[in-house]
């Protein structure tokens, strides 16, 4: 029980934590969140397809590297380990902005009378609460909102015209 306890309570703080991390995304990148919100509402059906297959192809080359790397010693073991590393970077990057942007759009579609930073508030609120249900929250909800949010930016970043 204690564990239970623990556990949401670090889920809360989490999610606590997450609003001001969004907040600043939005107001530093304002352009590049409003371009990926608005894929994300436009085409959220590709911006799924293009972020499981990134995520899925990023994540496959990460764990070859990490293998590879925990298999060799010296100069050789540095060399495998920098790429698997800044990929996982370049994914913590990505996931922030497609986080950052879908709890965005949850917030404009639930609160549109309020304002951005107060509709990102409610709309990561939200959207961490949902992800911590057990199991359905877990692998369905979080994966499915992580990779259209990662999509989006993707499409975001080919794209000539904003939406």
């Amino acid at each position: 029980m204690k564990e239970l306890f623990s556990v949401t309570l670090l889920m809360i703080l989490f999610t606590i934590n997450l609003v001001p991390f969004f907040i600043v995304f939005h107001y530093i990148f304002p352009d590049r969140m409003a371009r990926t919100q608005a894929n994300a509402s436009a085409m959220p059906g590709r911006a799924f397809w293009i972020g499981m297959i990134n995520f899925l192809f990023g994540l496959a080359l990460v764990l070859v590297l990490f293998f590879l790397s925990d298999k060799t010693e010296g100069l050789l073991k540095a060399i495998l380990t920098f790429p698997a590393v800044c990929i996982v970077l370049i994914f913590g990057i990505v996931l922030s902005f497609g986080l950052g942007s879908m709890a965005g759009l949850l917030g404009e579609q639930l609160v549109p009378q309020h304002n951005a930073w107060q509709r990102t508030v409610w709309g990561t609120l939200l959207l961490g609460c949902g992800s911590s249900v057990p199991l359905v929250g877990w692998f369905l909800l979080l994966p499915y909102v992580a990779w259209v949010g990662m999509g989006a930016f993707i499409i975001g970043l080919f794209q000539k015209t904003a939406l």
